[in-house]
């Protein structure tokens, strides 16, 4: 039986899978294969993952352990760590991440190979913080980078991580507040205000509704009861609240502080991530094109509304890493958590990538949709990767698909 990703819409077709337990055997098994993929927590929702015919690395059982280092504030953990993990590691020692994403349950690897980004006005992506990591390449020789642009965001296509070095800052406490029934107008004429309330802002809505459903604001103070139009919650609230899905699997809110890493993501680590059988969409535009490009699904939200579970509007900090959607300058970030209805997402994406067009639009590396975007260092990329990877083979369908543009 074939083993599938975390939300079962897309099933592996690698001839076997394997799971070494040294650098030395991903080395072997890099050099041996004619087509080979690393594995993550498998929550990718398109076959970047996937190798036909070839052979999936699992490297959970990687026996290398996660190594801090005070001195130089950083933070060296195998590949398949868990983000949860490495920030209860971090914290313990005073430290923390200046980030983390919705969920902690996903690896460092492959996090960064996809640019997955947490938010913040003044944050950047998860994977600006890495300072270095190793690559075993196509001969199977294990090459060390250290703040290598290129290298970074790799989407697989130059070879399998096995160790990553991540920046650290010193350990610090957030509160989260949730507001219910922002007005619409309110986040127009306010937006950067209410990206500014917080250390981390998200706006959850099904785009339909005259209002934003929920503010969920991540913050050392405390944001004020009424919160540009909207009113704090009552009780703890669930992303997709409005869809009757209760909060049990959410980080604490109301106001209690607690540790960095116990409040930026919005789902516990102990729990069922997210809401479980879903499917994603994530789309990212200049943060100057912000109300222009709301307005634009917000003229198709009779359509988006009956596939959503919940839709979350964030900002991004700019970056340099080539093939970051933050390339060039801070984003506003366009997530759509759906319901399990393939079908009818994929009849959905062209519309919204059509609205989005004119604003510069990317799309989430890891999620499902149908056009990059365009991205300035692309030659640069497919340069290294011909040099580290000759023969290919570590270019996925998807890879060939959306990086080399082949069909």
């Amino acid at each position: 039986m074939r083993e599938t990703n975390w939300a079962g819409n897309q099933t592996f077709t690698a001839e076997r899978i394997l799971r070494p337990r040294t650098v030395e055997q991903v080395q072997e098994a890099v050099a041996g294969a004619i087509a080979v993929k690393a594995l993550g927590s498998r929550h990718c929702f398109n076959d970047i993952a996937d190798c036909p015919d070839g052979v999936q690395l699992d490297l959970t059982a990687l026996d290398t352990e996660a190594v801090l280092d005070a001195e130089s504030a950083t933070i060296s953990v195998p590949a398949a760590t868990r983000y949860g993990d490495v920030a209860v590691q971090a914290h313990a020692a005073g430290f923390a991440l200046v980030n983390l994403a919705s969920l902690p349950h996903c690896t460092v690897a492959g996090t960064v190979a996809t640019a997955t980004h947490g938010s913040g006005w003044r944050n950047q992506s998860l994977a600006s913080a890495v300072s270095g990591l190793d690559l075993v390449t196509a001969d199977g020789e294990l090459k060390t980078y250290s703040h290598h642009d290129g290298v970074v965001v790799g989407l697989g296509a130059l070879g399998v991580v096995t160790r990553l070095t991540l920046d650290l800052v010193p350990s610090f406490e957030l509160r989260q507040d949730v507001f219910d029934g922002l007005p619409w107008e309110s986040a127009y004429e306010h937006f950067e205000e209410i990206q500014d309330a917080g250390y981390s802002v998200s706006m959850f809505t099904n785009w339909a509704r005259d209002e934003i459903d929920q503010v969920w604001v991540k913050g050392p103070g405390r944001p004020g009861a009424d919160f540009f139009g909207a009113t704090a919650a009552d009780g703890p609230r669930h992303p997709a609240h409005a869809a009757g899905i209760p909060a049990d699997n959410c980080t604490r809110q109301l106001g209690v502080p607690g540790p960095w890493h116990e409040r930026i993501p919005h789902f516990r680590l102990d729990f069922t991530p997210s809401i479980g059988n879903e499917l994603q969409t994530e789309y990212f535009v200049p943060v100057r094109h912000a109300v222009a490009a709301m307005e634009a699904l917000r003229g198709i939200a009779h359509r988006l509304a009956p596939v959503l579970l919940t839709s979350e509007i964030r900002t991004v900090a700019g970056d340099e890493l080539w093939l970051s959607p933050f390339h060039g300058g801070d984003r506003l970030a366009l997530h759509f958590t759906w319901q399990p209805d393939g079908e009818a997402v994929r009849a959905l994406l062209p519309v919204m990538e059509e609205r989005l067009a004119p604003f510069g639009v990317r799309s989430h590396w890891g999620k499902l949709f149908q056009r990059t975007g365009d991205y300035p260092r692309l030659a640069d990329f497919r340069a290294l990767a011909a040099e580290l990877d000759p023969d290919g083979k570590f270019r996925s369908p998807f890879v060939r698909r959306q990086v080399f543009g082949e069909r």
